[in-house]
């Protein structure tokens, strides 16, 4: 849902500009660095790009979620650096306290996240608990007027540089199943907190991420999120619900770039005596990845309108994921071809984007996982009740 079109469309003129103008030729030093500078950060906060789908009363844009994808998709045609600085705090970082926290506690944080004077991260993943997230062993144990925490998280991105932190953790050790797990609200400056040496990765590089660890880090029983235990794995799928969709459409925006970069390589480089574009197995890649690109746009457009209507968008929301994903590495290993062995080199950046959104497979459920879930929802619908 657009509530003011006219107004919004202004909206993404100006975003598309700053992306151009300010992210872009950022890109290079970032990647160089390993981080996102403090004066572009300082940019992206006067932009309210921390706060897009923060309520307005806390200082955010509220936007819907069509206005949000629509946003995600122009934000993410540069370094994923740039939004991943971002997407915790507009996104998965500060969800589960839209969704669900006391109204005590969204006054107190979310208009720190929408500013982004505070930074947040989601921490659920476990090296023991990722795909089956329910198997989670972060234990939080109720003394008096706290709780206190004990596990590890991994592969939270942000935690090197995350204030708030929303975790989930076991209240009710006795129970194994999704309902003895609940969500918590902690600040870095919790004793007893700490954050491991940021991973080396493949890719997205300026995007700092690592494990968490909890040990004896007493945490206020009013951070309780929604004050009401057993809660917290529903919180975790609220989130995760609506930032698959959010996730779809930042695997667009790379998608895009990647093709326009491809185009103007092909288009102004000859060989056999003519331009690469001319020859017609390279017209074929440009077609897939132009078809992939606006299927997944659609795609992404409906579900979100969907959600914004109020209907039932968990498997829809599991599809988006699975195949804007996976289009996205199907257009990056399309233009990494039709740069030749260009597309093998540093400099042209396109290496850097087929490194980066390798990710997307793998990060708020792997490509397997959804179609586990598509394919058990959809039977569900039919009547039938598949097995494990």
């Amino acid at each position: 849902m657009l509530r003011e079109p006219e107004s919004f469309t202004t909206f993404l003129d100006s975003l598309r500009r700053f992306v151009h103008e300010r992210l872009v030729p950022q890109e290079k030093q970032v990647a160089q660095s390993d981080e996102v500078p403090d004066d572009v950060v300082r940019d992206m906060a006067e932009q309210n790009m921390f706060g897009y789908s923060i309520p307005e009363q806390y200082g955010g844009l509220g936007m819907t979620t069509e206005e949000l994808v629509l946003a995600a998709m122009e934000l993410s045609q540069c370094s994923v650096a740039f939004r991943a600085r971002v997407g915790t705090n507009t996104g998965i970082g500060s969800e589960g306290l839209v969704a669900d926290g006391t109204p005590e506690q969204k006054q107190r944080y979310l208009p720190e996240l929408s500013s982004g004077r505070m930074t947040g991260s989601f921490a659920l993943t476990e090296p023991e608990a990722g795909s089956d997230a329910t198997a989670l062993q972060t234990t939080a144990r109720r003394e008096g007027d706290h709780y206190v925490l004990n596990g590890t998280k991994c592969f939270i991105t942000n935690a090197p540089i995350a204030d708030l932190f929303t975790v989930m953790a076991r209240t009710d050790p006795d129970n194994i199943k999704a309902s003895g797990i609940s969500a918590f609200l902690v600040e870095r400056t919790t004793p007893g907190l700490t954050t491991g040496q940021p991973y080396e990765k493949m890719g997205q590089a300026g995007s700092p991420v690592s494990e968490v660890h909890f040990d004896n880090c007493r945490v206020p029983a009013s951070n309780l999120i929604g004050g009401i235990e057993g809660m917290g794995f529903k919180t975790a799928m609220k989130v995760l619900n609506k930032q698959r969709i959010h996730l779809a459409a930042l695997c667009i925006g790379p998608a895009i770039r990647m093709l326009d970069e491809a185009m103007e390589f092909v288009g102004n480089r000859s060989q056999f005596g003519q331009p690469l574009m001319n020859f017609q197995l390279i017209q074929a890649m440009i077609a897939d990845c132009k078809t992939d690109i606006e299927t997944a746009k659609a795609l992404v457009l409906q579900t979100a309108r969907e959600r914004d209507e109020g209907k039932d968008v968990t498997m829809n929301a599991s599809i988006c994921k699975y195949f804007c994903s996976e289009m996205c590495g199907r257009v990056a290993d399309r233009c990494v071809q039709m740069f030749g062995g260009y597309g093998y080199i540093a400099d042209f950046g396109i290496e850097r984007f087929y490194r980066d959104v390798r990710l997307f497979r793998l990060y708020e459920g792997t490509s397997q996982i959804h179609q586990l879930n598509i394919a058990r929802l959809t039977l569900k619908n039919a009547g039938f009740e598949p097995g494990r």
